[in-house]
């Protein structure tokens, strides 16, 4: 049973809201009752909006083994005006191989709990310990508007809980008065001057102080721009807070998109280009059977789904829902590791069945899904666009970018100092850019050509297609050159480039310093003649 579903006895064991009830993947404390003026416990006056405030606090242990989310309700009564809460809970030292205490927050309104309702007000994780939320204000990482009379739910989700339990502490302060106005939200522009049909540069993983990062909103663009970007996409963990945080930060020179990186107990996906404001649901395991549900939410939304860095070692960040729903994935996230280079091999493997399994036309691959490169940047020395997807798109704007990213027409790059360009010609006017397929018989000749320039001196070329690794090779220059191979579509179904930076242990595979999609080589019935 969900609590976001279906509805949890709220059976207290004491007045502190201990443990009351349990479910296959949550619970519901005893409720924090700010209701009755006469009910002094654990209450004081204070200055406040209009000279009161009112304070509860709760204690409680979670033990080892509990549910995703633990929601603890609070009776708001009618002239409230700022809703607070700080927390604490404890880490007590654990033994060799096990798990420490990590409790995240969030919290939901009077609208309720619902899985994909209109509830929600904020998430900060486990980023801060404390935040409110006003008409005219909020934490960043939540929601201003009115704090309307009902029950609100704060949200507590043990990340990991330590063997001996995780014990925790809760205060809820509300504070009265006369609301303010809550502002209008402005959104960025869904276009920016650009070139016209170009090569543009983007990162759709960066975070800021609306979930876990450490630089503003404007820090973040001013980063972009220094890395010459030409788009960012707001990717806060389970937040649209930031969505209304770009004001005055975009420009000719910089798209700004809108997302989220929904961040589930199975794995993160990224939500890019979603419509402003469009709050996406992440509080569901694969065994529930519902990402499809919010993948399709975010398409609905205009938005691209890219499962995020699928095979990184974090609690809960390796991806467990599957690709079906899938429009790209990011193989590259961040400094290149070992996980990385997993993620790259899944990729590719999924490549070859796709060209092993024709299309409905009986020509081409089947559905096949582009790469990605994000940064994933959180704070300093974190890389705004390292790396980066460089995009062909028609234009600077949210439908021509996000365009080019589901077409595969981009490749991967670690800087924006490094340019490729990648295409297979036939000979015979035929010609294929990258995520495009070139259609020749299957033993025409085909010539693949790699230019590449801004690499370090170290880098070496590698053509791979699904055979594998067909040619090594250095670049003609330090750094830059053109290299050439030649092939038929009955030897490579399709073929991509690698650009790496020599290997950093001796038989291992060196850094990448670029990454493209692939181009496909289809076969004509018949032969060449």
């Amino acid at each position: 049973m969900n609590p976001a579903v279906n509805p949890v006895v709220n059976t207290a064991v004491n007045r502190r809201g201990l443990l009351a009830a349990t479910a296959a993947t949550g619970l519901t404390l005893a409720t924090v009752n700010f209701a009755h003026a006469e009910d002094r416990s654990e209450g004081r006056p204070g200055p406040g909006a209009d000279g009161t405030h009112r304070t509860r606090t709760v204690r409680g242990t979670l033990p080892a083994g509990s549910p995703d989310y633990v929601y603890l309700p609070v009776e708001v009564p009618r002239g409230a005006a700022e809703f607070a809460v700080s927390y604490t809970y404890g880490r007590p030292p654990v033994p060799p191989g096990a798990q420490g205490n990590a409790l995240d927050i969030g919290l939901f309104d009077e609208r309720g709990t619902a899985l994909g309702g209109r509830g929600f007000r904020g998430w900060s994780g486990g980023a801060r310990t404390s935040f409110f939320v006003r008409s005219d204000d909020a934490t960043p990482g939540y929601l201003p508007g009115p704090v309307r009379p009902g029950t609100w739910h704060i949200a507590l989700a043990p990340y990991t809980v330590a063997p001996e339990g995780l014990p925790y502490e809760v205060t809820v302060t509300l504070r009265f008065g006369e609301p303010a106005r809550t502002p209008a939200p402005v959104h960025p522009p869904e276009r920016a001057k650009g070139r016209g049909r170009a090569w543009y540069r983007g990162d759709c993983h960066v975070h800021s102080v609306h979930s876990d990062g450490r630089r503003t909103p404007a820090e973040v663009a001013a980063a972009a721009r220094a890395a010459g970007l030409d788009f960012i996409n707001s990717s806060e963990h389970n937040t649209t807070s930031a969505h209304a945080a770009w004001e005055g930060l975009w420009g000719d020179d910089l798209l700004i998109l809108t997302g989220e990186e929904i961040t589930t107990r199975n794995g993160h996906v990224l939500a890019v280009g979603t419509d402003p404001g469009v709050f996406v649901d992440w509080r569901y395991r694969a065994r529930d059977h519902r990402f499809g549900r919010y993948a399709h939410q975010v398409r609905r939304a205009g938005g691209l789904v890219v499962p995020a860095h699928p095979h990184a070692t974090c609690i809960g960040c390796t991806w467990k829902f599957g690709f079906a729903d899938a429009d790209a994935v990011e193989v590259w996230n961040g400094p290149w590791t070992p996980d990385d280079e997993v993620a790259l091999a899944e990729w590719d493997n999924a490549l070859v069945a796709a060209v092993r399994n024709p299309g409905d036309g009986g020509d081409g691959p089947t559905r096949w899904l582009p790469a990605m490169g994000n940064s994933d940047a959180h704070r300093e020395p974190d890389r705004v666009g390292h790396p980066q997807t460089v995009v062909l798109a028609e234009s600077l704007s949210r439908r021509a970018v996000l365009a080019g990213i589901r077409a595969g027409r981009s490749y991967l790059a670690e800087s924006a100092a490094l340019t490729l360009s990648f295409a297979a010609t036939d000979g015979r006017g035929g010609h294929a850019g990258i995520g495009e397929r070139l259609r020749a018989a299957a033993d025409a000749p085909v010539t693949v050509r790699l230019e590449v320039s801004g690499a370090a001196a170290d880098c070496t070329v590698r053509l791979v297609t699904d055979q594998g690794v067909l040619l090594t090779s250095p670049l003609p220059a330090a750094g830059a050159g053109v290299v050439e191979w030649r092939t038929t579509p009955a030897h490579a179904a399709y073929v991509r480039a690698e650009v790496r930076h020599a290997p950093a242990v001796p038989g291992l595979p060196g850094a990448f310093a670029a990454l493209t999609n692939p181009v496909f080589l289809d076969a004509k019935t018949g032969t060449a003649g």
